[in-house]
């Protein structure tokens, strides 16, 4: 079968559509129009002989051998960046663009930090930030929707390179006048299972709590977000764990130091082996190992 006629564009379009489960949403995304992007996706079905969305009424349906394909096709489509990235050099660093995202347990906390570092080192770059859980960021640098995460070890994937930056603290935040915070206050192991509030499935930081204590119970309130989680504790509702770089005041809530290898995780970049701006990258790593905060241990 020749490549005549195949356009990467349309490999855009039809993973939008998986991603998405919509035509409508990803012409948006595509900044196309549906019918368009509906075209082009049927004579891309048409040229490669083969049905990718089962469509009906109600929604659209990815066929078995549709799901094979769209592998191969976020496979073409990472490739085709890093060709990009080897034969576009525009003299810049990282070709001008850096896509980097946080855990969101740390990027609203730790940007607002470095970015003045950042400038200066790059005064030309133009960065695209962005946040996720832990599992949501190793995908989508995976599929090479972006450059570089920063995120708390450990993680499984061979194909990722990593560089630890800096260890942080947790403190407990529990609600002023709790007998946790008291001078000979239990802390957080001695909390009774249901007085410890959690961030919800999916966060890193929820994991680590749950390793720090002997018992948590099933009954468990929950938040999506660390700022929800501290107005949780002001009205009493129990007491968390808090990264230290995300210990603002709150009135009604009290910060208490913890001590112990387990109150404290890592913070590390991590970019693709196979990425061939390693070289840029571990630079970045140093420039963001540079950055000194109180509330941290800096590494390396």
């Amino acid at each position: 079968m020749s490549l005549s006629g195949i356009n990467l564009r349309d490999f855009e379009y039809v993973i939008a559509v998986a991603e998405l489960g919509s035509f409508v949403k990803a012409a948006e995304r595509c900044h196309v129009s549906q019918p368009s992007l509906s075209i082009q996706i049927n004579k891309l079905e048409d040229r490669l002989k083969v049905v990718i969305f089962e469509r009906t009424t109600r929604r659209n349906i990815i066929t078995p051998q549709g799901r094979e394909l769209i592998e191969q096709m976020r496979k073409v489509l990472r490739e085709a960046d890093q060709l990009l990235a080897m034969t576009g050099d525009s003299g810049l660093p990282f070709g001008g663009t850096l896509r980097l995202s946080a855990i969101a347990t740390l990027g609203p906390y730790y940007f607002p930090h470095v970015l003045q570092g950042l400038r200066r080192a790059y005064p030309d770059l133009a960065l695209v930030l962005s946040e996720g859980k832990t599992d949501e960021l190793i995908v989508a640098l995976s599929n090479g929707e972006v450059d570089a995460i920063l995120i708390s070890p450990p993680f499984a994937d061979a194909g990722l390179q990593s560089a630890p930056l800096f260890r942080e603290p947790f403190v407990m935040a529990s609600p002023s006048g709790h007998h946790a915070n008291a001078d000979q206050g239990c802390g957080w192991q001695g909390l009774a299972p249901n007085d410890r509030l959690l961030l919800s499935e999916g966060h890193c930081l929820r994991d680590q709590a749950i390793a720090a204590c002997s018992d948590v119970s099933a009954s468990n309130r929950h938040a999506t977000s660390l700022e929800t989680l501290k107005y949780m504790v002001a009205a009493g509702e129990g007491c968390t764990l808090m990264p230290a770089l995300a210990a603002s005041e709150v009135a009604g809530l009290v910060y208490t130091p913890l001590t112990g290898t387990a109150y404290a995780r890592t913070i590390a970049l991590a970019w693709r082996r196979s990425d061939p701006r390693g070289a840029e990258l571990a630079q970045l790593a140093s420039h963001l190992r540079a950055f000194r905060h109180p509330a941290i241990e800096n590494l390396g």
